[in-house]
């Protein structure tokens, strides 16, 4: 595969779509800082919960504990790169928690769109996140730069063996999208119970 930075990459808006499309009805989906801005504007479930705000770095832990406490639901997750780049031993809790039920998808555009758009630490220096999943021990591991590529695999991405990664090369996130609310914590975390409880 050719490095990074010479790869292509596909719209955000179209990356959560697809992955939208295929989520099954009884999936959990967790989004955070760019894609909690995002998804609401192309998807609304009950199942669906944005961490936000000041949880950088704290989605995939979330998303562990939801898949070992609900062992029967498959559990998304979706981070951005910094985000990861924060909390990159949460990938090796993952493996190590044999959590089978979770997909990790990594939204990468290089940059913190949340806060304006600076570079991350990580943007010149050729990360290879797909090679850093497989060596923690993720059973499944994929990359995209492509939208018709993801959209034609991202079911068969949904039913590997877990735990799942997938590496998103995506553009950054439209500024109008970025300026989206967040729905009250309050109201979030009464619906998602109830939601996980039905």
């Amino acid at each position: 595969m050719e490095p990074q930075k010479h790869m292509s990459r596909i719209p955000f808006r179209d990356a959560l779509q697809t992955l939208a499309d295929a989520r099954k009805n009884s999936d959990v989906v967790i989004t955070n800082q760019g894609s909690a801005r995002v998804w609401p504007l192309i998807a609304t479930h009950p199942l669906d919960f944005h961490f936000n705000p000041s949880t950088m770095g704290g989605a995939i832990p979330l998303a562990t504990g939801l898949a070992l406490a609900q062992p029967e639901r498959n559990v998304i997750v979706l981070s951005g790169d910094g985000s990861l780049l924060m909390s990159l031993g949460s990938l090796v809790s993952s493996v190590a928690a044999r959590c089978r039920n979770l997909t990790v998808i990594l939204l990468d555009n290089d940059r913190y769109d949340v806060t304006g758009g600076q570079d991350t630490a990580a943007t010149d220096l050729n990360m290879r996140f797909d090679d850093m999943a497989r060596a923690v021990g993720f059973e499944s591991v994929s990359t995209y730069c492509d939208g018709p590529h993801w959209q034609r695999d991202v079911e068969s991405v949904l039913q590997a063996t877990g735990p799942r990664f997938s590496w998103l090369k995506v553009e950054a996130a439209l500024p109008d999208d970025m300026k989206t609310p967040p729905e009250p914590m309050w109201k979030q975390q009464s619906r998602f119970h109830e939601a996980l409880n039905a």
